[in-house]
């Protein structure tokens, strides 16, 4: 069978995601005819690596999408909701990383570990979840067909390039500069686009994204809303506390979920071993646990510290870390576009 060659965009391809997504396309042989690298109008003309050969970034035009088959889109929410139509106008499925539609009830948002049949319900555009809402819910489906699930309790403990390299290079140049013996003036943390700044070196700061009235932050409400929609269950309570941690690459978290029905802790241990994209690391005897380390560069899944609550006897308490730029947005956006080739197949 001839396999066909697609014509694939990414937009914001020189970002921290676009460049992840660039080589997981190589990396997984996504079929592609044509590599079309989009950003800003200061990028255009450079050019970026792809199969050995430099390809040429171009200007992220409305025009820059004829042709194309497959977008996929890492340049933010206001990039997303002004070309992503543009691209759907012209022809092409955008996969989109960004917050932009992943709320629109006609919008699809898929991790393809949990939730791969909705995706032939786009209208043109797919919608990539928030990163620390991705790695939980591969954790969650297992229990959720098996057991049923009535709550979630997180807390995220989230690298800094979830922020982006700006954030990165200041945790860098921050912990230089505290070891140095020298002041620190924070500019990028917790947001940027905010007038108050706060050190990431040596400390941790519990607010990713803005806040909301209800007194939680956008990134929270993200994982509480965005978790519902991809299991497909409101009723599922959901509570997150989001914070920034010293890390540059790999969200940690620590989720506690009741379960509807009673579970053995060994069969539980057993279906996430067997689940797509998990990897269990569980012995706290030998000290076996997932770390930020050992998770970079990796797509994986990966839970550990798998125990009851100790009040609670639906309780489940587990420990969740995963790449926050691969499975976390660039390799789950890669994903979406293999399982969507799969299904026109």
């Amino acid at each position: 069978m001839t396999i066909k060659g697609y014509t694939v965009a990414v937009v914001g391809a020189t970002g921290a995601v676009g460049q992840q997504m660039v080589k997981y396309l190589e990396k997984r042989e996504f079929p592609v005819k044509e590599l079309r690298p989009l950003a800003s109008k200061r990028s255009a003309g450079g050019t970026i690596s792809f199969k050995g050969q430099e390809v040429t970034i171009q200007e992220a035009t409305p025009e820059a999408f004829e042709g194309v088959e497959i977008a996929l889109f890492s340049a933010g929410g206001n990039v997303s909701k002004v070309l992503a139509p543009e691209a759907v106008k012209r022809g092409a499925v955008v996969i989109d990383n960004s917050s932009a539609f992943r709320m629109d009830p006609q919008v699809p948002l898929i991790v393809p570990e949990v939730n791969a049949d909705k995706i032939k319900e786009h209208q043109g555009i797919i919608a990539n979840p928030n990163c620390s809402t991705i790695q939980m819910v591969v954790a969650l489906k297992p229990l959720l067909e098996r057991y049923g699930i009535e709550r979630i309790i997180v807390s995220t403990y989230q690298a800094v390039s979830g922020a982006g390299w700006k954030a990165a290079i200041a945790l860098e140049e921050q912990s230089k500069a505290v070891l140095n013996g020298e002041e620190v003036t924070p500019s990028v943390l917790p947001v940027g686009k905010l007038d108050k700044h706060y050190q990431i070196a040596f400390n941790v700061i519990p607010q990713i994204d803005v806040g909301q009235e209800n007194g939680y932050t956008f990134e929270e409400m993200k994982m509480v809303n965005e978790t519902k929609k991809i299991l497909g269950d409101d009723s599922i309570g959901v509570t997150a506390t989001c914070v920034r941690v010293p890390v540059v690459r790999g969200h940690s978290e620590s989720v506690y979920v009741e379960l509807k029905s009673e579970y053995d802790l060994e069969e539980v241990r057993q279906l996430l071993s067997e689940a797509p994209g998990v990897i269990v690391q569980d012995d706290i005897q030998e000290q076996v646990y997932p770390m930020p380390l050992q998770a970079t560069d990796r797509m994986e899944t990966f839970i550990g510290r798998l125990r009851r609550d100790l009040t609670h006897p639906r309780g489940l308490n587990m420990w969740v870390v995963s790449d926050n730029l691969l499975k976390g947005a660039a390799t789950n956006a890669v994903q979406i576009a293999e399982a969507l080739i799969d299904q026109d197949r």
